[in-house]
């Protein structure tokens, strides 16, 4: 690797490095100050209560490192989360055939939308904004109040942990969170279908000169990122044990912003699905200090945001510096 090669490739490892250094600091500070806080308990919680979270973040990180957005998360997770409830509650299906149903159909609706964006060539932030409404929509159409999961599956699932110490468990959750987050940094890291997304989302017209499969590509790329929300509105229905169509207002800006603070561009060609768990574990212990330390809760979506805000110019700088 020549020295321009690798001055190119520490600058694009950087913002990964920033966020692995601002969780340790996070978690070690606040395990410093507060007594319990670095406990397998609070790990435990940190991986399950924002497992729904980091199940969509993941998704979504494939489709930033193409070049993309999905703004229509939140609102499938909340389609999901009530057609799945509504289904085992009052039709009586049972949970693993809902859940299969509502993975085809976050699926069908993701590939849609890559279709419409491929074909069309329609920004994806618009395109994915009517997905938003039509999502929300469709939530509302299946029943406009919250419903609670009442099945002896389900409080079987609950029991289902796998030991970490200390008497804390990690949870289903937070295992299909952490087996999804090695299924996609496989994917992202070692298939022709990884290197496609990062070479559209580096530069679309170089890829189609280079015969790569953009269209296929994007369709899957969104069909995959619709599968991921519709699992997250499971995971959020194991965790709540209910299904709302007003559940995951906005998640999808949480997502991104875990994206984002996990080191991948937002213009696309450079991602890290590690970076993407971290940020997920950096948004959940900001939340957790606020916790322990007694504060209001709006301090830890004022300090995401200045993250947020860090992360950004520092990826414009970033972009700007000279490679020599």
């Amino acid at each position: 690797m020549g020295p321009i090669a690798m001055r190119l490739r520490l600058r694009s490892s950087a913002p990964l490095a920033a966020t692995a250094a601002i969780f340790m600091a996070l978690f070690g500070g606040a395990a410093t100050a507060f007594e319990g806080f670095g406990s397998t308990f609070v790990l435990a919680d940190l991986l399950t209560e924002n497992a729904f979270l980091g199940v969509a973040a993941l998704g979504m990180t494939l489709v930033i490192i193409s070049g993309g957005i999905d703004l229509s998360v939140g609102s499938v997770i909340g389609f999901t989360s009530i057609f799945v409830a509504s289904l085992i509650t009052d039709h009586g299906l049972p949970p693993l055939v809902a859940w299969a149903m509502a993975l085809v159909a976050g699926t069908v609706f993701g590939a849609v939308m890559g279709l419409v964006i491929a074909r069309f060539k329609l920004p994806p932030f618009l395109a994915t904004l009517c997905g938003l409404f039509f999502a929300r929509g469709m939530a509302f159409v299946v029943r406009n109040e919250s419903v609670r999961i009442d099945h002896p599956f389900y409080d079987t699932l609950g029991d289902v942990g796998v030991p970490l110490g200390g008497g804390a468990e990690l949870t289903l959750s937070a295992m299909i969170f952490l087996g999804l987050f090695l299924v996609v940094l496989l994917v992202s890291r070692v298939t022709r279908f990884g290197r496609n997304l990062y070479a559209i989302g580096g530069d679309e017209d170089s890829a189609l000169l280079m015969g790569l499969p953009v269209t296929r590509t994007k369709v899957a790329v969104y069909a995959f990122n619709g599968f991921c929300s519709a699992l997250a509105g499971i995971v959020l229905t194991l965790y709540t044990d209910s299904g709302n169509p007003t559940s995951a207002t906005a998640v999808e800006l949480d997502a991104i912003a875990a994206v984002v603070i996990g080191g991948t561009l937002l213009s696309g060609g450079v991602g890290f699905v590690t970076g993407t768990l971290l940020g997920v574990l950096i948004y959940g212990t900001i939340y957790q200090i606020t916790y322990f330390a007694n504060l209001p809760a709006s301090l830890g979506s004022i300090t995401i945001g200045g993250l947020l805000l860090a992360f950004i110019v520092l990826q414009k700088w970033l972009g700007r510096a000279p490679a020599d």
